[in-house]
C-alpha cells in the first residue's frame, strides 16, 4: 500500500507545523517525524480541506474561457465595439459576460450587423439567461426574431442550436478547465450542465483520471432516463463520479429582470418570470424524491424562494435551493426547518450590486443574505455558477467575507461572514484536517487568516490532493 507523506505543513488556520501521512486515500496520521514511500514537501504551507465548487456549468465554463470577454462593457455600444475589435476569423464570433441590467441603451441585432456586416455573432450574458444574436447568427439556427435578444427558454434553446466544437474538443477543454480548478485548491465540483452529465463524465474519465471529483446533476428532461438507469443522488457510478441532485427552475435571473419577486420591478408591471408553477414543481420534485433523487431548485427572487420552500414542505423532502439571492425574512428560518441547503454564489454579489440597487430598490438589505441565513440556522454551500463567475472558490470566499471586489465600500456589510465559516461553506462543511478524513486536501502557500481579506482572491496554492492523489503540485 502506497504511503504518501505531506511534509512540513501547518494544520489549518493558525495551526502548528506537522507532517500528514496519507494511506489508501485517507489521512492516516498527523504529527512530527512521519515517514512515507512518496514525499511531497508542503514548504511550510497551510493544509486545509479541499474546496468544492457547489455549482458549475462545466462545458459552458470551459467554452467561455475561449470567448471574447464582455465583462467590462458599460453599454450595448461598448459591447459591440469590443466584439468588433477582438473578432477573429471564426465563422461564429462568440462573446460572454455582458450585464445589460444597468445599460443606458438596449442591445439589438442591427447593432451587431452594422459593426460586423454579414458575420454570425452570438453574445452570452453573464448570467446565461440572455443570448444576443446577429441576423446572420439567427439565420444560422433557422430563427427569426425582432431584436435578436433571446431570454430564458428561448435563450437556452437557441444556445443548444448554435454550432459548437466537437465532443472530443469540448472534453479536452473541460479536462483542462478542471486541471486549472485543481490548481486553485478545488477537489470537487457539482456539474449543473444542461446535458447528460453522467454520460459526459464517464466519457471523460475514459480519457484519463479526472482532476476533480464530480457530482453529475440530472437536468429536468432527463428525469425518466435517470430513473430507468436506477440512478440515485449520491450513488457512485465510477471512481470520482457520483450522481448529483435533480435540477429544476422556478424563475429566471436578476440581470434579465426575470427573477420572480413578491413586488414588481420599479417602473414595470411585471414581477419577473415564473418558470414552473407550484403544482408542477411539486409533482416533479415528488417523483424525483420517490426515486431517490434529491431536488435542487433554482430560485433567485424572493417569491421564487417562497414557492420553492413551500414545495419542499409539501413534498416533505430535504434538498437544495440554488442561488437564494433575495429572501423574505419570514422565509429565512424555513431553510433549516425543512433541511434545505442554501447553495449560494457570493461572487455574484459584488457583480450584481448595481443592478440590485436599481431593480430591487428598498429590498437589498435581504439580498445575498448570508449572515441572516446562518443566524437562522441554514447550511450554506459556496459555488461559482461558472461561467457566471470564475471557477475559483477563492473569489467567492473573498466576496463572502468582504462584500466587495473593488475599491468601493462593502455592500451591506451586515451580511458578511467570517473567513472560517466561508472556507467551511466552500469545503462541503469541513472545518479541519483529522485522522480518518478522506484526503481531499489543499495546501496554501500562506495561512489565509494572516492576509488581508482583499488578498484572499490571490492566495497561492502549493498542492492539491483528491483522495490522496496529487492533482496539482506547484
Amino acid at each position: 500500500m502506497s504511503r504518501l507523506l505531506l511534509r512540513d505543513v501547518r494544520l489549518g488556520l493558525g495551526g502548528s507545523r506537522a507532517d500528514v501521512l496519507i494511506e489508501d486515500g485517507r489521512v492516516a496520521a498527523v504529527g512530527p517525524g512521519l515517514a512515507g514511500d512518496e514525499v511531497v514537501d508542503g514548504r511550510g504551507g497551510t493544509v486545509l480541506p479541499g474546496l468544492v465548487d457547489a455549482h458549475v456549468h462545466a462545458t459552458q465554463w470551459a467554452s467561455s474561457r475561449r470567448r471574447i470577454s464582455l465583462a467590462g462593457a458599460t453599454s450595448a455600444a461598448a459591447a459591440v465595439a469590443t466584439v468588433a475589435r477582438e473578432a477573429g476569423a471564426n465563422e461564429l464570433v462568440m462573446g460572454h459576460g455582458f450585464r445589460d441590467g444597468t445599460w443606458p441603451d438596449l442591445p439589438h441585432k442591427d447593432m451587431l450587423e452594422r459593426a460586423l456586416p454579414g458575420r454570425a455573432v452570438a453574445l452570452f450574458s453573464n448570467d446565461l439567461h440572455t443570448l444576443w444574436l446577429s441576423p446572420a447568427a439567427l439565420r444560422l439556427i433557422g430563427r427569426a426574431h425582432p431584436t435578436g435578444v433571446l431570454l430564458e427558454n428561448d435563450c437556452m434553446a437557441a444556445t443548444a442550436e448554435l454550432p459548437s466544437a466537437s465532443v472530443d474538443t469540448l472534453d479536452q477543454w473541460v479536462l483542462e478547465a478542471t486541471d486549472a480548478a485543481a490548481a486553485r485548491g478545488v477537489t470537487g465540483i457539482v456539474d449543473y450542465e444542461y446535458s447528460d452529465t453522467v454520460a459526459d463524465w464517464l466519457r471523460r474519465l475514459a480519457l484519463r483520471p479526472l482532476g476533480v471529483r464530480v457530482a453529475a446533476v440530472i437536468s429536468r428532461p432527463l428525469l425518466d432516463t435517470a430513473i430507468a438507469r436506477g440512478h440515485r443522488t449520491g450513488d457512485v457510478v465510477a471512481p470520482g463520479i457520483t450522481v448529483g441532485p435533480y435540477k429544476l427552475f422556478v424563475d429566471g435571473s436578476l440581470n434579465t429582470r426575470t427573477a420572480y419577486c413578491h413586488e414588481p420591478y420599479p417602473g414595470q408591471d411585471g414581477h419577473g418570470l415564473l418558470e414552473l408553477p407550484f403544482d408542477a414543481l411539486v409533482s416533479l420534485m415528488d417523483k424525483a424524491f420517490r426515486h431517490g433523487l434529491s431536488p435542487a431548485v433554482h430560485a433567485i427572487g424572493d417569491h421564487a424562494n417562497t414557492i420553492a420552500l413551500d414545495a419542499f414542505e409539501k413534498v416533505g423532502c430535504p434538498g437544495r435551493i440554488e442561488h437564494a439571492q433575495l429572501v423574505r425574512e419570514s422565509d429565512l428560518g424555513r431553510f433549516a426547518a425543512l433541511g434545505v441547503i442554501a447553495s449560494v454564489q457570493p461572487a455574484h454579489q459584488p457583480d450584481d450590486r448595481d443592478v440590485a440597487d436599481q431593480h430591487w430598490a428598498g429590498r437589498t438589505g435581504r439580498a445575498f443574505p448570508y449572515a441572516a441565513l446562518l443566524r437562522a440556522g441554514a447550511t450554506l454551500e459556496i459555488g461559482s455558477d461558472a461561467p457566471v463567475a470564475p471557477l475559483d472558490p477563492w473569489d467567492g470566499i473573498a466576496s463572502a467575507v468582504t462584500r466587495t471586489d473593488d475599491t468601493r465600500p462593502p455592500w451591506h456589510p451586515e451580511q458578511a461572514i467570517d473567513l472560517e465559516t466561508a472556507l467551511a461553506a466552500a469545503s462541503k462543511g469541513r472545518r479541519g484536517v483529522a485522522v480518518g478524513d478522506v484526503a481531499d486536501l489543499m495546501v496554501t502557500a500562506v495561512d489565509p487568516s494572516t492576509v488581508s481579506p482583499q488578498e484572499l482572491r490571490d492566495i497561492s496554492v502549493v498542492a492539491t490532493f483528491a483522495g490522496g492523489r496529487p492533482t496539482y503540485l506547484a
